[in-house]
C-alpha cells in the first residue's frame, strides 16, 4: 500500500499549527477619485466655509461614501489644505510655462486665468476666503507671499525703496481682484479679451509709477 504523500515542510520560524501571514494590501488611491474630492471640496468650503463643511456635506457634493474620502484625506483640515496647496501649485504651474513662452505680464494674467477657471471656487477658496479662516489664515498669507514674489521683482527696480513693498502688493492685488471679478461678472468666449485688457492695465499701472518715481528723483 502506498504511503500517503508527506506534506512540505514548514518554513523556518513557523510554529505547527499557527496561520501564515496575510499580506495586507492598501487599498488603490485613484488620482481622478482625488481630484474629484477636491473639486467637491472647493465647492463646499466656497460656499459654507471651513467650519459650517462637514466631510458628509462633501462626500454627498462629490457624490461618494465619506470612507472614500477618508481614503484619501484623514481630515477636513488636511483636506481644506490639500486644495489650496492644488490651486497654488497648478498657478504656479501655468506661470512659469507662460513666461518661460517669454509672455511676462500677460503670462501672469493669463495663468491666473487659466486656474481660475479650472479651480474657480477653489481660486475663490485661495485668494478671497482662506486668510480669514483662522486655522488657515498665516498658511494662506505665506502662500500670498510667495506669489507676490514676482511682482516685486518688476517693482522694485522703478519705484523707491520705501514704496517698493506696497507698489509689489498692490500690483498683485490688482490683478487677483481683476480675476475674482472676471469670474462673477464675465464669460469664457471673451476671456482673451480680459487677458488683453487687464495686461495693458499692469503695464499702464507699472509705467506710471515708474515716471511718477522718476519725476519724484530729479
Amino acid at each position: 500500500m502506498a504511503s500517503a504523500p508527506s506534506s512540505p515542510p514548514a518554513p523556518a520560524g513557523h510554529v505547527a499549527g499557527q496561520r501564515e501571514p496575510v499580506e495586507v494590501v492598501p487599498p488603490r488611491r485613484s488620482p481622478a477619485r482625488r481630484l474629484a474630492v477636491l473639486q467637491a471640496a472647493a465647492e463646499a468650503f466656497a460656499h459654507a466655509g471651513y467650519a459650517a463643511t462637514s466631510m458628509d456635506e462633501i462626500a454627498a457634493t462629490a457624490k461618494i461614501t465619506k470612507l472614500i474620502v477618508y481614503r484619501h484625506f484623514p481630515s477636513k483640515e488636511s483636506l481644506y489644505r490639500a486644495v489650496l496647496e492644488q490651486v497654488f501649485e497648478r498657478q504656479v504651474e501655468l506661470f512659469l510655462a507662460n513666461i518661460a513662452q517669454g509672455l511676462e505680464a500677460e503670462g501672469s494674467t493669463r495663468a491666473l486665468l487659466e486656474v481660475a477657471r479650472e479651480w474657480p471656487d477653489g481660486f475663490r477658496l485661495l485668494w478671497r476666503h482662506a486668510a480669514r479662516e483662522p486655522q488657515f489664515g498665516e498658511y494662506a498669507l505665506s502662500l500670498r507671499d510667495v506669489a507676490v514674489n514676482a511682482a516685486r521683482e518688476v517693482v522694485t527696480p522703478l519705484v523707491a525703496p520705501e514704496l517698493a513693498e506696497w507698489a509689489a502688493q498692490t500690483l498683485f492685488d490688482q490683478l487677483v481682484d481683476a480675476v475674482l471679478d472676471w469670474l462673477e461678472h464675465g464669460t469664457a468666449a471673451h476671456d482673451s479679451s480680459f487677458v488683453l485688457l487687464e495686461t495693458a492695465a499692469l503695464r499702464a499701472t507699472v509705467a506710471a509709477w515708474a515716471t511718477a518715481s522718476a519725476t519724484r528723483r530729479a
